[in-house]
């Protein structure tokens, strides 16, 4: 066996490489620059870890956050690795320790933040030590046309410039094409290897729906089918995750919310309880998760619409990045859209408005739209594939059903003009509906021949005929989020062409398609897991993840050649905890408490 297998095997406990990671781990042992993207949750880490493992000296990894690095640098010593990690948070002694154990040639891996980059000491410490290539997580923050540019990546262009001949490895999850060449140019890489993924995960199963109200009763119908199971729920606002948060508590769920107006202390304390598994909700604005490394998320859900499909995938990889089947769910109306498009509008300082305003625009298409979710987003990303077929809820339906919806689209479109195309959707609605509310009345629109015209339609249709005309661009927004008519309108005015909607878009919310399986051997592993990481005080996923537990449930090893067998159950893990898994698999066995049995 190579020592290239070998150490696969004992540190990582992985026979085979996931696609793509052999060719990333044989650029950097040549000693070439590399670019990858790769969905979260494709082993990107392992990439870097394992050739970083071979070459002698030091690897170098610039991550954007602090909790990030913690994370990442607890799992590698847990695989018997030496990694540290310089931040802020240090006081001098500590990173005093660091420092020694880089020089004394203790340390495989060392963790910072871009910002350490801007210390002239810092960098000329780099100077002094075998370097054998420098890693960029996160490399989409450099781009100004990605979803979040950070100006300290900027600084980062100085590694090719001060260290020439050590490689440079930039990875990221998201990336169109046009951000790709702009990470490349920008860190002086143009002759990288460049490794792309198929931009759609394997193990992750995409639910979106129209939002009924609030949400509320929506996201509480999705959660109650991962009892006990870990998940991510992103609300819009502050105010919305203590309310979400506080319904769900009400309802028996063990939630928490998470948002920049809370103290730092406690935000971490939040953060520290959802990774230890002391918490199983976290409802959070988008300030929570990127600084993340946890595996065993089953569920993210976000209760409206992403401001961007970068950030949406972002978010939703959160979400199984062990490889076992996770779960999301998206709700959405017409309304999130018009609401973040005046808030763009708003920010008269953005020199991105534009194009702000067109990522906006493809995130509510791929809401309302009909086809596979996956080929969606990868088209998004530049990609091509075929359809997911089980894996979106748009697939799992099969044939769609439409409905004509021709003549109240006209009536629609009648009162919108009627009424001087200066009106939002709730007073257009109110007019077909024959509301009596007080500002109706006083314009005198109750007078208007559409008046009262569609009093028998429900508002939820009336909402979903709206979004079909303006996904058919039969509708537009104008200034405070008036709709008005399109050139295309008059042709639907004048009978000359048909309005058809999705049928299920005009019924009451449907049923999630997740079933979840009775597998009592996979809670007791989980049980011991959880007594372990905490004699240890690390994550319960750096012990085992979810997909290595699962496994154990499905064959029960009896012993150590068998539990070896299992993915991610490697010598060194083996050594620190498998006879303990490897006993209850035994007793589990005695009773019979795998999942068939």
């Amino acid at each position: 066996m190579s020592e290239k297998r070998q150490l696969l095997r004992e540190y990582f406990g992985f026979d085979t490489f996931r696609p793509l990671q052999e060719e990333a781990v044989d650029a950097l042992l040549q000693g070439r620059d590399l670019l990858m993207i790769l969905p979260t949750g494709g082993g990107k880490s392992l990439c870097f870890q394992l050739p970083g493992l071979m070459l002698e000296g030091v690897t170098v990894v610039i991550s954007p956050l602090i909790a990030l690095m913690h994370d990442q640098v607890q799992a590698l010593r847990a695989n018997g690795i030496a990694a540290a990690m310089v931040s802020s948070q240090q006081n001098a002694e500590e990173i005093k320790t660091v420092y020694s154990d880089i020089y004394n040639g203790k340390l495989k891996f060392l963790y910072v933040a871009p910002e350490r980059l801007g210390s002239e000491s810092f960098v000329q410490m780099l100077a002094q030590i075998k370097r054998n290539f420098f890693v960029i997580d996160e490399a989409h923050c450099l781009s100004e046309w990605g979803h979040e540019f950070r100006g300290d990546y900027r600084r980062l262009d100085l590694l090719k410039q001060r260290f020439p001949d050590t490689p440079v490895a930039a990875f990221t999850a998201t990336a169109t094409r046009k951000v790709q060449r702009d990470i490349l140019n920008l860190l002086g890489i143009e002759e990288a290897v460049q490794l792309r993924a198929k931009a759609r995960r394997e193990n992750l199963h995409l639910n979106v729906r129209l939002r009924t109200g609030n949400g509320r009763m929506q996201v509480k119908e999705f959660v109650r089918r991962f009892e006990k199971e870990r998940g991510i729920i992103y609300a819009h606002t502050r105010k919305e995750t203590e309310e979400l948060a506080t319904y769900l508590q009400d309802a028996g769920f063990n939630a928490l919310a998470y948002h920049a107006g809370l103290e730092r202390q406690e935000r971490l304390k939040i953060q520290r309880a959802f990774i230890y598994d002391d918490v199983d909700i976290v409802v959070a604005t988008v300030a929570f998760g990127m600084g993340i490394d946890k595996s065993n998320i089953r569920y993210v859900v976000h209760t409206s619409l992403p401001r961007t499909l970068e950030g949406y995938y972002q978010e939703i990889g959160r979400a199984g990045r062990d490889g076992a089947d996770a779960h999301t769910l998206l709700l959405y109306k017409k309304g999130d859209e018009i609401n973040r498009r005046s808030r763009i509008l708003e920010d008269r300082q953005s020199t991105y408005q534009n194009t702000q305003l067109e990522k906006l625009k493809k995130a509510a298409l791929f809401a309302a739209c009909g086809e596979c979710r996956h080929r969606r987003l990868a088209a998004y990303f530049d990609d091509a594939i075929d359809p997911c077929e089980t894996l979106c809820d748009n697939c799992l339906r099969g044939e769609i059903e439409y409905e004509e919806v021709t003549t109240k689209a006209q009536m629609l479109l009648s009162a919108i003009y009627r009424s001087g195309q200066r009106f939002g959707q709730n007073h257009i609605i109110d007019i077909l509906r024959g509301s009596q509310n007080k500002r109706l009345l006083e314009l005198g629109h109750d007078r208007l021949s559409v008046y009262s015209i569609g009093k028998e339609v429900p508002k939820k249709v009336w909402e979903a005929v709206i979004d079909r005309l303006f996904e058919k661009e039969l509708l537009e927004l104008g200034e405070f989020a008036a709709l008005k008519l399109t050139f295309k309108s008059a042709a639907l005015l004048k009978g000359e062409r048909s309005l058809h909607i999705d049928k299920e878009r005009l019924q009451s919310t449907k049923e999630f398609q997740i079933q979840k399986s009775d597998n009592p051997a996979f809670e007791a592993l989980k049980t011991l897991r959880k007594e372990l990481a905490d004699e240890q005080n690390v994550p319960a996923f750096v012990v085992f993840n979810d997909k290595s537990l699962l496994e154990m449930s499905e064959f029960l090893p009896q012993n150590k050649l068998q539990m070896l067998s299992i993915t991610g159950v490697g010598e060194v893990k083996f050594k620190r905890y498998g006879k303990k898994f490897l006993q209850l698999c035994q007793e589990l066995a005695k009773k019979d408490l795998s999942p068939d049995g």
